[in-house]
């Protein structure tokens, strides 16, 4: 099942995902929880079934513990901007999936919060490493060419979706 959503991900897309290599690995730590995740969840040609359900886990709604299937869309993205940045540290996750109830909850103290966001869907993370700029790690984003990649310079994260292509700055 997880092979057939991501299907029309890799043949619209060029590059990048569509040509990432026979393994594919994520390597990320929780920025709340410090829990970190460094696994395989890709080889030659097929997910890894227990991989995904272990990136779901991590990347779960933590203030509520609810866990939904992580869209492996948004994994490749992150994995394949992951390996143009060329990083040894794991990227700080600061947001996967969120419930209704704490997306709305966060919406209150920061009007940056989409009311119908990718979050909720499984679609989405917030990012950010120790050696990376923010325009650094959103022009590799970019350069996958699939989703949506928000820069916060503010605020110091890159929020990736896998949603239609779209970039944009606040």
């Amino acid at each position: 099942a997880c092979v057939s959503v991501a299907a029309p991900v890799y043949s619209n897309t060029p590059g990048f995902l569509r040509n990432a290599g026979d393994i594919r690995t994520l390597k990320l730590k929780n920025y709340k929880t410090a829990e970190k995740i460094n696994l395989v969840y890709w080889i030659e040609g097929s997910y890894i079934s227990e991989a995904i359900k272990e990136i779901s886990f991590f990347m779960r709604d933590w203030r509520q513990n609810k866990v939904i299937t992580y869209d492996v869309a948004n994994v490749d993205i992150i994995a394949a901007t992951q390996g143009l940045l060329d990083v040894n540290e794991p990227m700080q996750l600061l947001s996967g999936y969120r419930t209704s109830k704490t997306n709305k909850m966060l919406s209150y103290s920061n009007s940056g919060v989409a009311r119908n966001s990718y979050h909720i869907k499984g679609m989405a993370a917030d990012l950010r490493s120790d050696s990376r700029s923010v325009a650094q790690i959103s022009k590799a984003a970019e350069a996958c060419k699939s989703g949506g990649v928000g820069s916060y310079s503010r605020s110091g994260f890159v929020h990736i979706d896998c949603g239609p292509v779209r970039t944009w700055k606040k």
